[in-house]
């Protein structure tokens, strides 16, 4: 340690795996973070008392669509991924992947190209690409256009794998029915996180893709064939292995907590299960209606939906996720926090010291009602 700079203590402390009572942050003069018990602080060492709650690692949104007015699908541009990662650096969300939903061939070399000119310029917020469609199902099309929903080509091939050597981290949420083992395993081998969504398909279908490789389930419940007492589907495909993690939109909304309980406690993978937000423009802004892929998207109550009722994303943001998690679903806090900080990190391919507390890059002060969140470390100001 460089010489302690700063202890933050009257806090619990969550470093991504666990939860600690009575200890202290300890901040070094280079901004490097660790843990020890309070009564080890020295007598004289610079401390400032909060007033309780949770430190925890800044939070990893593995989907986000939008935030601040802004939705990526409308906007592949720097300023738009700024705007957005800026939204939600408000709410404790530190490292995103900006969405792009089922779109043209164009506006998805636009969003790559973006993603890669925002991260050259070191701006901290974003770390990857997920590309959600166009290869999907329109029989569980969700709000994704089902004009753009498409099987996927060898010229969409050699664009995703062009992706994965200019970034660092990529997703790409497909159904089997558009795209074949072949493309999964390719996609897989090239250090893509594969994942199944918007998907009709059976359980036979989905364990031969997830043994090509697919990873991941994006939004478990959500857009996908449920679990029937003769057909398993991708739910029950998603809950038998061992190997594979799983998106959750923890709105109380998309998915009833009961059922929540019953995924986390059936699942042989129960950790790999993450928060995401699914956050749509309506993320860090006070707007109540949103254009999607020309269609009008309204929001009320938490809820986003088309004009015909179905949901549109969410509107919703990692810290309710955490709260539902523990009110409704009945998780631990240790257990709820790590499902928006290790957990998703595990799945990258690049997660850097993300999810952890190791550097003053980013944290989060959780109490039981709410999150105050401290962006780009305001706590530690003046270190």
């Amino acid at each position: 340690m460089n010489g302690i700079a700063k202890a933050f203590v009257g806090a619990r402390i969550h470093d991504g795996q666990t939860l600690y009572d009575n200890h202290a942050l300890v901040v070094d003069r280079d901004g490097a973070l660790t843990t020890c018990p309070r009564d080890s602080l020295p007598q004289d060492c610079p401390t400032e008392h909060l007033q309780g709650g949770i430190i925890t690692p800044g939070f990893v949104d593995l989907q986000v669509n939008g935030g601040g007015g802004v939705m990526f699908n409308d906007h592949q541009t720097v300023d738009a991924l700024n705007t957005i990662a800026e939204a939600h650096a408000t709410t404790g969300a530190i490292a995103l992947l900006p969405t792009l939903i089922t779109d043209t061939p164009e506006r998805t070399s636009a969003a790559i190209d973006a993603v890669e000119q925002f991260i050259a310029q070191k701006v901290r917020g974003i770390i990857g690409i997920h590309l959600e469609g166009p290869h999907l199902s329109v029989a569980r099309k969700g709000a994704h256009d089902p004009n753009l929903i498409r099987v996927m080509t060898d010229e969409d091939m050699s664009l995703l794998l062009d992706a994965a050597d200019r970034l660092a981290n990529v997703m790409v949420t497909v159904a089997p029915e558009s795209t074949s083992c072949a493309q999964i395993k390719e996609l897989s081998n090239a250090g893509i996180v594969v994942s199944l969504g918007h998907t009709n398909a059976d359980y036979a279908t989905c364990m031969h893709a997830f043994d090509a490789g697919a990873r991941c389930v994006t939004h478990l419940f959500n857009a996908m064939s449920q679990i029937g007492n003769r057909e398993p589907g991708l739910v029950g495909a998603t809950l038998s292995r061992d190997d594979v993690y799983a998106g959750l939109i923890a709105d109380g909304i998309h998915v009833h907590p009961a059922a929540i309980r019953i995924a986390l406690a059936a699942s042989k993978n129960s950790d790999g299960v993450f928060l995401v937000s699914d956050a749509m423009a309506t993320a860090g802004s006070d707007i109540k209606q949103f254009s999607l892929n020309d269609r009008d998207v309204f929001r009320k109550d938490h809820r986003l939906t088309l004009e015909d009722g179905t949901l549109a994303g969410a509107d919703l943001d990692l810290p309710r996720a955490i709260s539902v998690m523990i009110a409704q679903a009945g998780e631990s806090e240790e257990q709820a926090v790590r499902r928006a900080t290790s957990a998703p990190t595990s799945l990258l391919r690049d997660p850097g010291a993300l999810g952890q507390l190791k550097h003053a890059e980013g944290l989060a002060i959780y109490s039981r009602d709410n999150f105050a969140t401290s962006k780009r470390l305001k706590l530690l100001n003046g270190i």
